[in-house]
């Protein structure tokens, strides 16, 4: 195949596997228990967890450097401002009723997913741009073998917005929608990297720790409290296992 087919296939691919995570809430029936809510936010819990580690911290830390410190900064403080960013979103975002503050859990959620999508969009742009200034086959060879695995990764990703907007009272075409969109911006950055991958590596890990901090944070402050004081919480903690151990392996074994 020509390389530049195989970059639009690249970016285009990481997309559509997210696109077809979210396509789950259509296996779903139109009404809900609550048993099932929970155990479904406990799956979205533990992909975001997961993911947060596996995805985001530990590549984070495996820096082109031989200092402790140089390899720690990036991912303590990246951590940190992830978090806080979301913090200061919940500041910002007011609410009067029970709806409102559904809707605005679920806004979290989403931003989180969505920020962490970015770095990886931007890391498949990043190996393709230096596959197409080195000019070699392998390279190339790898750049894919990279989207493909990313795109993998992506399903579950994108089954865990739509159905946490499920959960949440949406319908399942808004659900949908919202799972699709949560990664619509990886081949807008995957275009990005791809342009700039001559100056992004520098940038990489405090992008990684952000995202990371962003999603444990939603996580620890919305999801797993609220299902907590639910009926039957032993469902959100069976989901929660569940869903770690789907994207841990996802990871290892694509990664």
């Amino acid at each position: 195949m020509h390389p530049t087919l195989l970059i639009i296939f690249g970016f285009t691919f990481i997309f559509f596997m997210t696109v077809l995570g979210a396509g789950v809430v259509f296996l779903l029936k139109k009404t809900q228990n609550k048993k099932l809510s929970n155990f479904i936010n406990g799956i979205t819990s533990g992909i975001m967890m997961s993911a947060s580690i596996w995805s985001l911290l530990i590549p984070a830390l495996e820096t082109n450097t031989n200092s402790i410190f140089l390899r720690l900064l990036p991912a303590i403080l990246g951590l940190m401002l992830g978090g806080a960013f979301i913090l200061a979103l919940d500041k910002l975002i007011p609410t009067k009723n029970s709806l409102k503050s559904e809707n605005k859990r679920f806004f979290k959620l989403f931003i989180a997913i969505t920020l962490h999508n970015i770095p990886e969009g931007l890391s498949v742009g990043f190996v393709f741009g230096i596959a197409a200034l080195n000019g070699t086959n392998a390279m190339l060879i790898s750049a894919v073998a990279l989207a493909v695995g990313i795109g993998l990764q992506n399903t579950p990703e994108g089954a865990a917005v739509a159905l946490a907007c499920k959960a949440n009272g949406g319908s399942r075409k808004k659900a949908f929608f919202m799972g699709a969109a949560s990664g619509a911006v990886e081949p807008l950055f995957a275009t990005f990297g791809f342009f700039m991958a001559s100056s992004l590596s520098s940038i990489q890990p405090w992008l990684l720790a952000f995202s990371a901090g962003a999603m444990i944070y939603v996580v620890c402050e919305e999801i797993i409290p609220d299902c907590k004081n639910e009926e039957n919480p032993h469902f959100t903690s069976c989901g929660f296992m569940l869903g770690f151990i789907i994207m841990m392996v996802l990871d290892v074994c694509l990664g």
